[in-house]
């Protein structure tokens, strides 16, 4: 994710060969049911999304662990292991601890490729460790000051039953052990988002409660001339992260889109995001209303819709209305430089998650990572209990399938194998994609509850039985989602086949006529507005002679 915008083209370059990520944040007192609730899409068109899992384990003394980078897999060391690990399923451990991020890159020079810990490792090794997310705050900054911080500029969610923390991190160069960082608790009442760019600004230096932060974060950015003023003033992100064209538009415009939907704010902060003002948005907000674990799975399925920024009503939307755009994100037309917007959902995901961590129940069943593969838009997400030791087949690397082996048993194959359908005729079968989606969806919601209390029953008996419930249950509900889609998919080729669309009745049933014969298909053709446009750019060619 190594992202360093310096000019325009420095950020086409980065972004197509980067991961752009997303992270929501819902304090425990801005949610409906009391959970704190953090969202993350892994965007990158080298990602394959699964379920990645790390079972709990006892170490004897001496046992040393590999690091190898989490975006390549190149080996960089090894370090002690820990006596005790923790069980992990995706990014969520059996402690309710969740731990994402998102690359904002920062200041190129401060990248150390001497260091041995990468930021995906970092993520992975602090959720195998800690309980809550003070403690992996300690592990996680422990571990660059001992080994080194490999990566550039980071920004984490740390989130735990009761407590929601964003730190940003960034190294010291090549060869200097540690990191600056700063870390600020998001109050319980309040959402926050990021992506892809730091947005720490001031912070209270003598608050230990809601700010920690490491002893020379200032000083460091002295001595290397990023800062000159007084320390009250002093602005993480200005100094480690300067703020350019994508920075703004390609990166705050999303926490801007978030903030747009749950506050009556969005008006406000949008000259920041048009650039007509460089005031940042505040780091955290207050919402209008408490917020859903299922609002945030339809934010994560955002375009700007319905806003100034909305992708589905300019040419580049197709004749379908499509609210994609092709990477790279911006393009040269005779010398002049232009761009397309970053929305919150996009094509290029791997996988995306919308954790939930509730304070009231026992870790085992408050701990919810509702997961998915694929553009979220396009995905169904399903519940992934934080207990569970068994990965669903579907969601695993079933058949030897990678981002370049198909499998009909991967659910990362079978999404984008449907959205892949879908993309380029959006407004015709996006219907169907939600009648579905929506269906699934809310059942698995609906379900929440009985299968919590069937398994409060059983943790009152037995933990591990109710464990073993939640995981059967956790593999149960992918399965059975990853088989509806795929009998969609085979539906949308029935139906979308050959540009035309075959008839069905309201139940969704093909039609036949009097003699038992497929309906003849409609053909929807090209709307007028296209037509328009199409006569302009061919006059006459193509006019039917008298």
């Amino acid at each position: 994710m190594k992202r360093i915008y310096l000019t325009l083209c420095a950020i086409t370059i980065a972004i197509a060969q980067s991961w752009a990520c997303t992270n929501l944040i819902v304090g425990r007192h801005a949610s409906t049911d009391g959970s704190t609730i953090v969202s993350y899409s892994a965007d990158s068109y080298g990602l394959f999304g699964e379920l990645y899992h790390y079972p709990a384990g006892t170490h004897a003394k001496g046992t040393m662990r590999k690091i190898n980078e989490w975006d390549t897999g190149r080996y960089l060391g090894e370090i002690p292991e820990a006596r005790i690990t923790y069980n992990v399923i995706g990014n969520m451990n059996e402690h309710q601890l969740t731990i994402t991020e998102t690359t904002f890159g920062g200041r190129e020079e401060l990248v150390d490729t001497t260091g041995i810990i990468d930021y995906g490792s970092l993520i992975y090794i602090a959720l195998q460790r800690s309980k809550t997310a003070r403690e992996a705050i300690e592990v996680m900054t422990d571990l660059v000051q001992e080994y080194g911080y490999y990566s550039s500029g980071e920004s984490f969610t740390i989130a735990d039953p009761r407590e929601v923390w964003v730190m940003e991190m960034i190294g010291k160069g090549v060869g200097v052990k540690g990191a600056v960082w700063v870390a600020v608790r998001i109050p319980d009442d309040c959402i926050s988002a990021h992506a892809n760019q730091a947005r720490i600004h001031q912070f209270p230096l003598n608050d230990k409660e809601n700010c920690l932060y490491s002893p020379d974060v200032i000083s460091f950015a002295r001595e290397k001339g990023y800062f000159s003023g007084l320390n009250k003033d002093f602005s993480f992100a200005n100094a480690y992260a300067p703020l350019d064209f994508g920075a703004r538009r390609y990166c705050e415009a999303r926490v801007w889109s978030f903030y747009n939907m749950f506050t009556d704010r969005g008006e406000e902060f949008l000259p920041y995001i048009l650039g007509t003002t460089d005031k940042p948005m505040p780091l955290y907000v207050k919402a209008k209303k408490r917020i859903s674990v299922q609002e945030i799975q339809q934010a994560m399925r955002d375009h700007y819709e319905g806003t100034p920024l909305d992708l589905s009503n300019d040419m580049g939307a197709g004749i379908n209305h499509s609210p994609y755009r092709l990477s790279p994100l911006s393009f040269t037309v005779d010398g002049v430089e232009y761009f397309n917007e970053r929305p919150i959902s996009t094509q290029q995901t791997g996988w995306v998650i919308v954790a939930q961590m509730r304070e009231h129940l026992p870790n085992a069943i408050g701990g919810v990572l509702w997961f998915g593969c694929d553009d979220a838009n396009m995905t169904v997400f399903t519940p992934v209990y934080c207990c569970t030791n068994i990965v669903p087949q579907c969601y695993s690397r079933v058949d030897g399938s990678d981002y370049i082996t198909f499998s009909w048993r991967s659910a990362f194959w079978i999404m984008n194998w449907v959205a892949n359908m879908v993309y380029p005729r959006y407004d015709i079968m996006i219907a169907d994609v939600r009648a579905t989606q929506q269906s699934l969806e809310s059942t698995l919601a609906t379900a929440q509850k009985g299968i919590e209390s069937a398994a409060m029953e059983l943790y009152e008996k037995n933990a591990d039985e109710a464990k073993a419930f939640l995981t059967r249950y956790t593999n149960s509900a992918a399965q059975s989602t990853i088989d509806a889609w795929r009998t969609l998919g085979e539906y949308l080729v029935v139906k979308y086949s050959d540009g035309v669309v075959r008839r069905t009745d309201a139940n969704g049933r093909f039609q036949r006529n009097d003699i038992g014969q497929p309906a003849s298909p409609i053909r929807p053709g090209y709307p007028e507005s296209f037509l328009k446009e199409y006569v302009k750019a061919t006059g006459d060619r193509y006019k039917v002679s008298e």
